[in-house]
């Protein structure tokens, strides 16, 4: 492990962050964490156990019986602003820690995760301090009136259980609109990504912010931190980004107590492309939507449709796309695809490779793992894959990968186009690309999803609402619609 990161993180192993400091676990549970580019432990981290979760649990409801709970809009925004400012001027620090989790390439991270991660808190601070109430005149039967009008109050203690694709961006997500909103936060990163969550316990601190507001526990889902976290009476509500089978065990635990869930789960993303379309344009959006994050993207494409004039070309495109991404050290510029996030995603990943092979796919590149020379040989590195001449019925088709493929299939008209990519029991978001406005706007009407883009991916207005239909979770993030969950309206009736 570098040295610059062991000093930013408080040194190897990692801790929990607790009521403004860094702690161990009781009874020294630890785990290790690897790095997946290599393959090798770079650190160990603290398992939270029950007494854990407890301690993170009451500091943060006695951050909101103190200072905190009484800090006027203003004083919160301008934290918020401080605390942008700080994960900034720790730019290189978080970089070098979301890359030795992840494994991705250190200018995907200088581009996306640690900008995001930061103007996060910044939009969710403008926001809260201009959003509007509510407010209505009522006729009384005296004919004096009364007023009525909205109070937006914090819903208190918000457990936020993190996945490790994009751990500091999603985390922060979360995190950033809930502190707006007054909340403190219970914090579980994921297993595999410990070190932004952490290192920004050390932002908190510098800035100012409260003890006990924000809070870190680490460790994994069941008998451990998560479940813990998901079944304390203490946690008002509880946020989650991951997988389908997690979610619904997050929600039978919600459901004691009736705590309120935000949810953002699985996808099986459709991308729809007309012959009319820019191909150039097309191929770029495509490109980053199958390949970006070596396909661990929740938003990413696992289904192409191609109207049949354009399929060839396109498949033809997409294939020397893909067999130009390079492999390499993260650190590298000319990186520009990393491994997997873990030996087990990579086996999930490979098992789908061999479903295709052995369902007859033609497999127009990829479909094994790559020769990596030196000490990344040992990481858990897959081919960017191109598949078509499944059915739909296929698993390839059905079930989400989250690894660096596709399957493409061609298409004869709108309607066979909307169909299949309405199959799924998914609906997070789609693509589609065209020249023509009004099938843009009537095919983007038809598909069932949270999310569309026309002519582009992954464009993000951090003020429009984000979440998925059918299984893809419950509930929107963004803008305003993030303020519905964080917060709950409490009516005030004055009789004049």
């Amino acid at each position: 492990m570098h040295a610059k990161v062991e000093q930013v993180v408080s040194g190897t192993p990692f801790c929990h962050f607790i009521g403004g400091e860094f702690v161990g676990s009781s009874g020294g549970r630890m785990f290790d964490t690897l790095s997946p580019a290599t393959g090798e432990v770079y650190a160990q981290v603290h398992e939270a156990g029950r007494e854990e979760v407890d301690a993170a649990v009451e500091a943060a409801r006695a951050a909101l019986a103190g200072p905190w709970g009484s800090m006027a809009v203003q004083q919160r925004v301008a934290l918020l602003y401080e605390l942008a400012d700080g994960i900034n001027a720790r730019f290189d620090d978080f970089v070098e820690a979301e890359c030795l989790d992840t494994g991705k390439p250190w200018s995907l991270a200088r581009h996306v995760d640690i900008p995001r991660g930061a103007a996060n808190f910044k939009i969710f601070a403008d926001i809260i301090k201009n959003v509007p109430a509510e407010s209505f005149m009522t006729d009384t039967p005296d004919g004096a009136g009364a007023l009525n009008y909205a109070l937006r109050v914090p819903k208190g203690v918000v457990g936020v259980i993190c996945p490790w694709n994009l751990p500091l961006l999603l985390m922060t997500w979360k995190v950033g609109p809930a502190l707006a909103c007054g909340n403190a936060v219970v914090v579980k990163p994921s297993e595999e990504t410990p070190a932004t969550a952490t290192l920004l316990g050390e932002v908190m601190n510098s800035v100012g912010i409260p003890a006990g507001v924000y809070n870190v526990v680490h460790g994994f889902g069941p008998d451990s931190a998560g479940e813990f976290l998901t079944r304390h009476p203490g946690v008002d509500a509880i946020t989650f980004t991951g997988e389908v089978v997690t979610g619904t065990e997050i929600m039978k635990a919600a459901a004691v107590g009736l705590r309120a869930v935000s949810f953002e789960l699985g996808g099986k993303n459709a991308g729809v492309v007309f012959a009319d379309c820019d191909m150039d344009r097309t191929i770029e959006d495509a490109m980053r939507s199958v390949f970006a994050n070596c396909g661990q993207v929740c938003l990413g494409t696992e289904r192409v449709y191609v109207e049949r004039p354009v399929f060839d070309e396109f498949v033809d495109r997409l294939r020397l796309g893909a067999e130009n991404l390079a492999t390499g050290r993260p650190e590298l510029a000319t990186t520009t695809l990393g491994p997997m996030i873990s030996r087990q995603q990579r086996e999930k990943v490979l098992s789908y490779y061999d479903k295709a092979r052995e369902e007859g796919a033609e497999i127009i590149t990829g479909g094994g793992v790559p020769q990596v020379p030196g000490e990344l040989g040992g990481g858990f590195w897959v081919e960017p894959t191109i598949w078509t001449g499944l059915p739909e019925s296929s698993p390839v088709n059905r079930e989400e990968i989250f690894g660096p493929c596709c399957h493409v299939q061609p298409f004869d008209d709108e309607a066979e186009a909307v169909a299949m990519a309405n199959d799924t029991p998914y609906g997070l978001a789609t693509s589609i690309w065209t020249g023509d406005a009004s099938r843009a706007h009537r095919v983007a009407a038809a598909i069932e999803v949270g999310i569309t883009w026309v002519n582009c991916w992954f464009l993000r207005d951090l003020r429009t609402p984000f979440g998925g239909s059918k299984q893809s979770g419950i509930g929107r993030e963004g803008g305003v619609h993030s303020l519905e969950f964080y917060t709950e309206m409490r009516n005030v009736c004055l009789k004049l």
